[in-house]
């Protein structure tokens, strides 16, 4: 039996990339169906396919599953673009059928509105300096590819999945404060548009937090913590802060 959801929100798979967990994320969609399924950026990692990545028939499962939820369920696709599948610029905003291709959305629940964008719009370095970003990602694939080989080694001993790279940004002080005045910023940019709420991702750190009137949401990503945001039919996502019961983040799939 399939979980319905209205909306289900997940971002940064980085399909194209060892380090994508393209079956586990597929897995989880043939698990559900909902009635709007936003895409939020970095589901294609360009940036490595054009260098070391490779594409892989797992990663291309994934939209398989996706054309089937729209033909099966009617659902309404939303593909918003990252830094990382930047190579949309040069055809969005396009929309076919039910599966359209922008850069933000402003998604309705409840009477409330909530900004959705990648969230890359906030960091300098992606922005305006692209080669600095590009450098540092190949440390975070490097960082990734020993995550891997500790984690086989775990496998082996029977213990856990245990994330070093996000243990390492936890420990490193510029990341803490990176992250921070990312949300903060985030928070700010939902303000400006008049909205309730600001739902992103990018960082790879799913949260969920009240900053005063406005509900700051990470989806995650699908890379390390295998996470997504979803809102039910029962209520509207701004129920998260109460109890946890309407939308689910931080949700364990691997």
């Amino acid at each position: 039996m399939k979980t319905h959801l209205r909306t289900i929100v997940i971002s940064d798979l980085h399909l194209g990339t060892s380090g994508s967990k393209a079956k586990q994320v597929t897995n989880f969609l043939k698990q559900h169906t909902c009635d709007k399924l936003i895409l939020n950026g970095d589901i294609i990692d360009g940036w490595q396919l054009k260098k070391y990545g490779a594409w892989k028939r797992k990663h291309t499962r994934f939209f398989k599953t996706v054309l089937k939820m729209m033909e099966d369920h009617d659902t309404q696709v939303i593909y918003l673009r990252g830094n990382h599948d930047d190579f949309l610029d040069q055809v969005l905003p396009v929309k076919v059928g039910g599966f359209s291709i922008q850069r933000d959305y402003i998604l309705k629940s409840s009477g409330r509105r909530y900004y959705v964008t990648h969230g890359d719009i906030f960091d300098s370095v992606t922005s305006q300096l692209k080669w600095i970003a590009q450098l540092g990602d190949v440390g975070y694939t490097f960082l990734l590819w020993v995550n891997k080989l500790y984690n086989n080694y775990r496998t082996s001993r029977g213990l856990p999945y245990y994330s070093l790279s996000q243990k390492v940004k936890a420990k490193v002080k510029s990341a803490v404060s990176y992250i921070s005045d990312f949300e903060t910023q985030l928070v700010e940019l939902a303000r400006v548009k008049q909205c309730d709420g600001i739902i992103c991702g990018h960082i790879h750190q799913p949260a969920i937090k009240q900053y005063g009137e406005v509900l700051y949401l990470n989806s995650g990503d699908w890379v390390e913590s295998l996470s997504e945001l979803e809102d039910d039919e029962k209520d509207d996502l701004r129920a998260l802060e109460e109890q946890l019961e309407l939308v689910r983040v931080l949700k364990q799939v691997g």
